[in-house]
């Protein structure tokens, strides 16, 4: 039997086709095991905090195969010879998910603290489901395109707002906020990376194939944010944060309910009180780290969008040396994207800083390279600032997002996420604003630039560094 098998040759055929199914099989696997080996290390596999990890990169890269559909649609396009005013109506069209988010959306999902897996798995199921009916209206651009997107940014949005809840419950022990938030935060910009080409490639098959990728990427986050752990949805254990009156002393612990002891004394049934009744924590005050923070973040928000609309009409009139339009326009874009990342990953490099400083830091980094740009306009003082510009953005937005996760009872931080977030995104319209509106002049623009950082330096780093000095009253959230 054995020398029959030999003599037809199929056992050394079994042996080939098996070596080179392991071949083919073993690059996937070990992506796979090195990808989970990495999301899960230093404690994040057993805190849960690597499958949120996951879950992000899922999240970023639907959003980029979106994102690609709907660059060449007259949604969002911007074409060179394009009215300002186009730009300007644009500008208003991304603040309508924001309007939304924080007085709807954010104190809805504070109502759902026990719901906050199936928040995110809605929101991915939202997305898919809305990438499916854009996809048939992407080629024309017919009417259901423009609530369809918008419902995305809401979808997405929403997400990004209760993942900002979620990871104080998920923070590994030794692990600074700062240090989570980058940890998420840049494993979105890596699936960004990954997913975009091909979403690319599939835009070369159709214009709706990218959305149809998108839907797969998304019913699978769906199923993803059901494995988070359960005390992602459980209030069980856990120490909120307290907030920060204006006189500067802790609110006193609230008393418990008044409780009848059973007896009687007189013939009469009595009750003893402990306490007056406990109540809602709000947003009115937060405390000086979040309000500084948000004041400098904005700051930073503002010059991303002036940078963005005032470098894509100038360098389209005035490319830099040397260079066309479109490669002027990479330069910057590619400058910035770098900076962006690298401030993510400096972030997950950090150990227990306090954000405070952090943010004081970045925005004078910012700041001075923002000088030297208008003192010095020239090609690569363009570049240095976008780059900065992306560096001190993504820095000092992990850390505002930890002093809120910090500082803000577990209550109603999700609204408070929804309000910060709306806050910034108004500070980038503003600064696009600027940005459509000013002369195309590059002396100019980097001075107007400068200023917007140096307003909200006077703003918020003398607060900042004043909060730093004092040191949290808040434990960690855990």
């Amino acid at each position: 039997m054995a020398s029959a098998r030999s003599h037809d040759g199929s056992g050394p055929l079994r042996r080939t086709a098996r070596t080179i199914g392991h071949a083919l099989h073993v690059p996937f696997t070990g992506t796979a095991k090195g990808i989970r080996k990495a999301t899960h290390a230093h404690g994040a596999g057993e805190s849960g905090l690597g499958k949120l990890i996951e879950l992000h990169a899922v999240n970023g890269a639907g959003d980029v195969m979106i994102t690609v559909a709907l660059a060449s649609t007259v949604f969002f396009s911007v074409p060179t010879d394009e009215a300002r005013g186009r730009v300007a109506l644009y500008l208003a069209i991304t603040m309508a998910p924001f309007t939304l988010l924080a007085p709807v959306i954010g104190p809805l999902l504070d109502r759902l603290p026990h719901g906050r897996r199936a928040a995110m798995a809605g929101a991915m199921l939202a997305r898919a489901l809305l990438a499916i009916t854009m996809s048939s209206a992407v080629a024309t651009g017919d009417l259901e395109l423009y609530p369809a997107a918008l419902g995305v940014l809401v979808s997405s949005k929403a997400y990004g707002v209760v993942r900002s809840a979620v990871v104080p419950r998920l923070l590994p022990p030794g692990f600074s906020l700062v240090k989570a938030n980058s940890r998420v935060t840049l494993a979105g910009l890596l699936a960004t990376g990954v997913a975009a080409p091909i979403g690319a490639g599939l835009q070369t098959v159709g214009p709706g194939w990218p959305l149809f990728g998108a839907c797969v990427i998304f019913v699978g986050g769906t199923v993803l944010a059901f494995t988070l752990p359960h005390k992602v949805d459980s209030a069980k254990g856990e120490r909120r944060a307290q907030l920060v009156e204006h006189h500067g002393h802790q609110p006193s612990v609230p008393a418990k309910p008044s409780k009848t002891n059973g007896k009687r004394a007189n013939g009469k049934k009595t009750t003893t009180r402990s306490g007056p009744k406990e109540k809602r924590p709000g947003l009115r005050t937060v405390g000086p780290s979040v309000l500084h923070g948000l004041q400098a973040n904005a700051a930073h928000r503002a010059l991303s969008g002036f940078l963005i609309f005032f470098l894509a009409f100038l360098l389209r009139e005035q490319p830099l040396a040397g260079q066309s339009a479109a490669v002027s326009l990479g330069i910057v874009g590619v400058a910035a994207g770098v900076g962006n990342a690298l401030g993510t990953a400096m972030g997950s490099w950090l150990r227990a800083r306090g954000p405070e400083v952090i943010i004081a830091s970045v925005l004078g980094l910012a700041l001075g390279v923002a000088v030297l740009a208008a003192v010095f306009f020239s090609t690569l003082m363009v570049a240095a600032l976008s780059a900065v510009a992306g560096f001190t953005q993504a820095l000092s937005k992990l850390s505002l997002d930890a002093t809120i996760q910090r500082d803000v009872p577990e209550e109603v931080r999700t609204s408070a996420f929804a309000r910060s977030e709306t806050v910034l995104q108004m500070s980038w319209v503003v600064g696009g604003g600027i940005g459509i509106s000013l002369p195309l002049n590059g002396v100019l623009g980097m001075s107007v630039a400068a200023g917007i950082l140096a307003l909200g330096a006077a703003a918020s780093v003398r607060g900042l560094l004043s909060a730093a000095r004092r040191g949290s009253p808040h434990p960690r959230v855990a």
